[in-house]
């Protein structure tokens, strides 16, 4: 099937299998037993347009649009090293990605357009001995200190951490929480840091993977990357596209894998019959084929909700989720079908084995994919809207009726944009508030009222129709977003996660959410 791609994608797909089949497999033994890829891959990689797929011509990249990426990232397990594509696809899609999206200009000419041309490796450094996925809870620190920031900390798990160049690095540089964290490029022979070691994997033995630590690092300011204490908001943004990357790198596994498969199987016989006679093995091929091509659809479906601007949340995390735990799958049985060959470390089945296990674990694992998918799910239906109400009782004599006491703050009858708003400053905990003021816009999409000022001075909060002033920090979603998350029915770091509500200042609004009671219901 060529669908979503069209000829010229398939023409570029095409010349990377030629690229990887010819330059890189070839070399696979070598490289997965010196646990290194050559720099001159890179270069290599560089000088074919690999490594800037989707970056625009005036930083040496090819222009092209997310399908070119997912083709080349299918492609990549035709290296039949699944750490060459796991270092590959962080170089181009996770070290660089926060930097081509916010980073200054000067950023972009010193690490993005080296890192497309093959001249610099990049690693991103998030995960930490303490904290993998929950991102808010990291604690590398960086110091403000003149104009340099001190980082002292260690990270873990890093792909290319010890041959990389530089690493995009998560560090906290404000409070607890998700509102403290930013992200820093900071490059491997800055004094202080450190490869405290190269980490021994099961799999992935071509990629280099390490610990690294930060002992009171320099790092200059104009090396932050987006706003100082937003990077929380960034990390969250980009996992989306690794999830993507996960995915279709793991449908090109599978796709591999099973191509092995039936092509050994085919070349073998057992009781004067070639193998794919026996529907033993033939029909559990056929069940992992299906499920293969329902997960390469969803990855597609993916690539076309990004492409369109679409956070995608959920959908990143259920084809991350099928596809990786189908190629642990279909790796597992490939081997069996191999027989006491799959076991071998000079049959590809081996390998393809040993590498299919990590998928499930890096970028995220499946438990934390499932979470994802299920608080999606229930904040879905808990924001949906109830099944009809029966028919209101007959109406009771007026002195039988009694109106209930209404608690300071909460609006009257059913709420709505409006109610919410004035009931603001009833809900209003001013010991919080701790003298801090800021003004907020809100914009709230297909209410009869949709714009809103709240502003929090001397101890008080003030709420005013339309927009006055200039705003710290504006905030924008749709009436039925605001309502649910208000009344409780959607769990407000949800619907940020999931890109229902956009935020300009993620720092300010984590504060201005601890300053009010939930409302009355």
């Amino acid at each position: 099937m060529t669908w979503p791609f069209t000829e010229e994608h398939q023409v570029f797909r095409r010349s990377v299998r030629r690229f990887l089949e010819a330059e890189v497999a070839p070399h696979a033994e070598a490289w997965e037993a010196a646990g290194r890829i050559p720099r001159e891959i890179f270069r290599r990689m560089g000088e074919l347009g690999f490594l800037g797929i989707t970056a625009p011509p005036e930083y040496g990249g090819q222009g092209g649009d997310l399908l070119f990426a997912v083709a080349f990232l299918e492609e990549l397990p035709r290296s039949l090293m699944g750490g060459f594509a796991a270092s590959v696809s962080v170089q181009e899609f996770m070290a660089t990605a926060h930097i081509a999206a916010h980073g200054s200009e000067g950023l972009k000419r010193r690490y993005w357009a080296p890192s497309i041309a093959g001249d610099k490796v990049g690693a991103l450094a998030v995960t930490e001995p303490d904290a993998g996925s929950d991102v808010a809870a990291l604690r590398t620190a960086a110091v403000r200190d003149g104009d340099v920031y001190r980082v002292t900390g260690s990270k873990t798990f890093i792909t290319n951490g010890a041959e990389g160049d530089f690493y995009t690095t998560a560090v906290r540089t404000g409070g607890d929480g998700a509102s403290g964290l930013s992200l820093l490029v900071i490059d491997a022979d800055t004094p202080g840091v450190k490869v405290a070691r190269r980490l021994r994997k099961v799999g992935w033995h071509a990629s280099d993977t390490a610990e690294l630590v930060f002992e009171e690092a320099p790092v200059p300011r104009e090396n932050l990357v987006g706003p100082e204490n937003g990077g929380f908001g960034l990390i969250v943004e980009a996992f989306a596209l690794e999830r993507l990357c996960a995915a279709a790198i793991a449908v090109g596994s599978a796709d591999l894998a099973l191509e092995t498969t039936v092509r050994h199987l085919g070349a073998r016989k057992a009781f004067g019959r070639p193998l794919t006679a026996f529907q033993a093995l033939t029909h559990r091929l056929a069940d992992a084929a299906a499920r293969l091509e329902a997960a390469r659809h969803l990855t597609y479906h993916l690539a076309r909700l990004l492409m369109e601007g679409r956070p995608a949340v959920a959908e990143a995390a259920m084809a991350k989720l099928v596809s990786t735990e189908l190629l642990v799958e279909l790796a597992d049985l490939c081997l069996q079908c191999h027989g006491g060959y799959g076991y071998m470390e000079e049959y590809p089945a081996a390998r393809f084995f040993r590498d299919a296990r990590a998928s499930t674990l890096a970028g995220g694992t499946s438990e934390i994919m499932r979470e994802i998918v299920a608080r999606t799910l229930v904040d879905r239906f808990a924001a949906a809207p109830a099944a009809p109400a029966p028919p209101p009782p007959k109406e009771k004599p007026m002195e039988e009726s009694k109106s209930p006491t209404e608690a300071p703050g909460a609006p009257a009858g059913p709420p709505t944009v409006e109610s919410i708003a004035r009931s603001l400053p009833g809900r209003f905990l001013a010991e919080k508030a701790e003298g801090w003021s800021s003004v907020f816009h809100y914009r709230i999409k297909g209410a009869e009222k949709p714009e809103w000022t709240v502003r929090i001075r001397d101890g008080a909060c003030t709420v005013e129709e339309g927009h006055h002033g200039s705003p710290d920090c504006v905030v924008e979603m749709k009436e039925d977003t605001f309502l649910a998350v208000e009344t409780g029915k959607m769990n407000p770091q949800t619907a940020f996660l999931m890109g229902r509500v956009r935020v300009s200042n993620l720092t300010e609004m984590m504060r201005f959410i601890k300053l009010f009671r939930p409302l009355e219901r």
